[in-house]
């Protein structure tokens, strides 16, 4: 349990964070090399899977740790029936509350949704208005 306790390096997770970035680009960038190459889409494509397989299997890791030491250590029913925590149970909790304050998933989230919608108001201005 000692280990689910610390959180990720700073420079991984920001690596990380900036795989996720990159991939969303990439993946919304496809509907606008669509219209020039081919090359470039497929390109883009491997970047954008690539970058979001290691994002969302990094994703998944905490996520799951975060549970699974949620519910060895009891923490929600501890805390709700107001019990004492001990060391191990404040360490998880340490972990667990430094582990959302410094996630950078949010900004993901929103990197997801702005690039989204930028490529779709490109595919329908292109497919539709033009």
């Amino acid at each position: 349990m000692a280990n689910q306790t610390r959180t990720s390096n700073k420079y991984y997770r920001l690596l990380v964070f900036w795989v996720g970035i990159i991939a969303t680009i990439a993946y919304r960038v496809i509907v606008v090399l669509n219209y020039y190459s081919a090359f470039w889409v497929q390109v883009a494509w491997y970047i954008g899977t690539i970058g979001f397989v290691w994002y969302f299997a990094h994703r998944y890791r905490v996520e799951n740790n975060r549970e699974k030491l949620i519910k060895a250590k009891r923490l929600t029913s501890k805390i709700y029936n107001d019990k004492r925590l001990n060391d191990g149970d404040r360490n998880a909790l340490v972990y667990v509350l430094k582990s959302l304050q410094s996630s950078k998933a949010k900004w993901n989230y929103i990197a997801i949704f702005v690039f989204s919608a930028l490529a779709l108001l490109y595919g329908v201005y292109i497919d539709f208005l033009k």
